[in-house]
């Protein structure tokens, strides 16, 4: 409920608010890049050629490292300060994403992926302690970090039109040179605008727990993947142990050590456990849509990048204004309701795409991006509030620090779960030349037989995987609906 008491806080000036527009930049990159690629990756396999594996690693190992770090890099700014932490991560972004735009080969396109999601994992959690220490006044901080979060929710939306328009003219490389001249003006501003931030309290960073959860997603998704590319045989069944048995001593390491990486106390409360389960699958959908239907629009129907850009800008600009006016409906609807609506509202806009044909799919890939924009700008708005609202103000850090990596995870697991089922049904059912559509159609004297048959099997595997994803979130939509109280606290 809004405060009427008149707050005793100076007003913030000209020069925080400068300081917002400062951070608000590095946002807009780093949301960017969770989906940019998704237009170029037909430029990008023809060009330096990946197997289908190797396709999927460069989708999604930014968002895996970022993911992994989030919350250790949260640790890492309280204890040595937010601004040195944020400008050596502005640093590393820039150095990975110039490696990425002259990467001649998979293996190097992975490896500057991977650093640039080590410097994105310090920015976004340094940047919104940044952002609430500039604004003294409660409801100035507030609409701060509404902007901020409305920010990274316009950089997914908006990452594959700009990607799109950047394509037109230029190689696939610019959409990374483009953070370049960003974080140069970015290290330029920050010492003048923005100030160190530090907690009064920090506990020890835990390094057994940092390994074993990065050891245990990558290894459990490398199994995955590898499986998807070559058949599930016993080096996957191993990796795949491995990663699990990783990933259960890390849980169980959790319960045991002062200062967990993840307070699994937290999930005890359903509230909190239906929001973060929102915000993970609701970009595990967008991810794994967004990547195969980029693929969809040029690969299948044809269509120019630039093209495929605007089919994307009306689903964009509707999921922008959902994000502006989700507060609006919640005031309406309450946020019980708002909640299941983002489950309903992704599940049918995805289950939309189930009528794209090799044929014709562009009125039903837009009718989708419209409909699940919606769902998307509810669930962006939604999740990390909830979550902070459901445990006690002192676990209010921990809470948002695990919303923001439900998504970073959620839109890595996308392409790893969904993205590899449908690289599975296309090796199953392709015609055989290679492990992706791109690929098989870049292959010299493919008969018009082959083609349709390729086509086709990249079809059965999108509709299995929005299918499924579809499905999922309908599930969870259904379960929130009847497992959560009737009022969900303010």
């Amino acid at each position: 409920m809004p405060n009427h008491t008149p707050s005793t806080a100076q007003p913030a000036g000209r020069k925080a608010w400068l300081g917002l527009l400062t951070v608000l930049a590095l946002v807009l990159l780093v949301a960017m890049d969770g989906s940019v690629l998704y237009l170029a990756m037909p430029r990008v396999t023809s060009s330096i050629r990946p197997s289908a594996e190797q396709a999927l690693w460069i989708l999604d190992i930014y968002g895996f490292v970022v993911g992994s770090l989030l919350i250790t890099f949260g640790n890492i700014g309280d204890r040595y300060g937010r601004l040195k932490l944020i400008m050596a991560g502005a640093v590393i972004f820039g150095l990975g994403s110039l490696g990425v735009a002259y990467s001649t080969t998979p293996e190097a396109m992975i490896a500057f992926r991977a650093l640039m999601g080590l410097g994105g994992a310090t920015l976004l959690p340094s940047g919104l302690a940044i952002v609430s220490a500039l604004f003294a006044d409660p409801r100035q901080r507030a609409q701060a970090i509404g902007i901020f979060a409305a920010t990274f929710a316009a950089g997914f939306a908006i990452g594959p039109v700009i990607g799109g328009l950047l394509l037109q003219r230029f190689d696939w490389g610019v959409v990374f040179l483009i953070n370049v001249p960003v974080v140069l003006a970015f290290l330029l501003a920050a010492p003048l605008l923005l100030r160190e931030v530090r907690a009064t309290r920090y506990g020890r960073i835990d390094a057994p727990s940092l390994l074993l959860s990065f050891a245990g997603i990558l290894l459990l998704t490398y199994s995955i993947k590898s499986a998807a590319a070559m058949g599930f045989g016993m080096p996957q069944i191993a990796l795949s142990l491995l990663g699990i048995l990783a990933l259960a001593i890390f849980v169980r390491r959790q319960s045991k050590i002062e200062f967990p990486l993840l307070d699994l106390a937290l999930f005890k409360d359903r509230i909190f456990l239906i929001a973060i389960l929102t915000g993970l699958l609701s970009l595990v959908v967008w991810s794994a849509a967004g990547y195969l239907s980029g693929i969809y629009l040029q690969s299948v129907l044809g269509f120019e990048v630039f093209t495929a850009a605007l089919l994307t800008l009306p689903g964009a600009v509707v999921l922008t204004l959902t994000c502006i006016g989700t507060s609006r409906i919640v005031e309406r609807t309450g946020r019980k309701a708002a909640l299941v609506a983002t489950h309903f509202l992704i599940s049918a806009g995805v289950f939309l795409l189930l009528f794209t044909t090799t044929g014709a799919g562009a009125i039903a890939f837009v009718a989708s991006t419209v409909i699940a924009g919606m769902g998307f700008g509810l669930s962006f708005s939604l999740v990390a509030e909830i979550a902070v609202s459901a445990v006690p103000p002192e676990r209010a850090g921990a809470a948002g620090s695990i919303a923001e990596t439900s998504n970073e995870i959620g839109n890595a697991l996308g392409i790893t779960l969904l993205g590899s089922l449908a690289a599975l049904v296309f090796r199953l059912s392709g015609p055989g030349v290679a492990g992706t559509l791109n690929e098989t159609l870049d292959h010299a004297g493919l008969s018009d037989a082959a083609v349709m048959q390729a086509k086709e099997a990249f079809m059965a595997g999108l509709h299995l995987a929005v299918g499924l994803g579809g499905l999922l979130t309908l599930l969870v939509g259904i379960a929130a609906w009847f497992w959560l109280p009737r009022k969900l606290p303010d």
